[in-house]
């Protein structure tokens, strides 16, 4: 399994509308072809600090994820209210336990 960790961090008076692009499309980013989790995360002591972890069949399904019509429109809305530049990584999942 191919993970996908990106680290935003967004001006405070723009997270709402953040969240509105991300409800929007959550449902469309999951069930892409290869994408089998999407997660957010809140950063506790920085609230405007999010992460999304999405899990990968494979990098080539991220990457063809990465070229689509769809993560053009989400990531177009959701740069514009970023306060710094967000950092991401790529990982393979090595184990889980549940």
């Amino acid at each position: 399994m191919f993970v996908r960790i990106v680290k935003m961090t967004f001006d405070a008076s723009k997270i709402d509308l953040f969240l509105e692009n991300f409800n929007t499309n959550k449902e469309k980013i999951r069930n892409f072809d290869g994408c089998r989790l999407l997660e957010l995360y809140r950063d506790k002591n920085n609230p405007s600090t999010f992460f999304t972890y999405s899990y990968w069949v494979t990098e080539e399904h991220l990457e063809t994820y990465r070229n689509s019509e769809l993560f053009k429109l989400v990531w177009a809305k959701t740069k514009v209210f970023f306060i710094e530049k967000p950092e991401a990584w790529s990982v393979d999942k090595i184990e889980s336990l549940l």
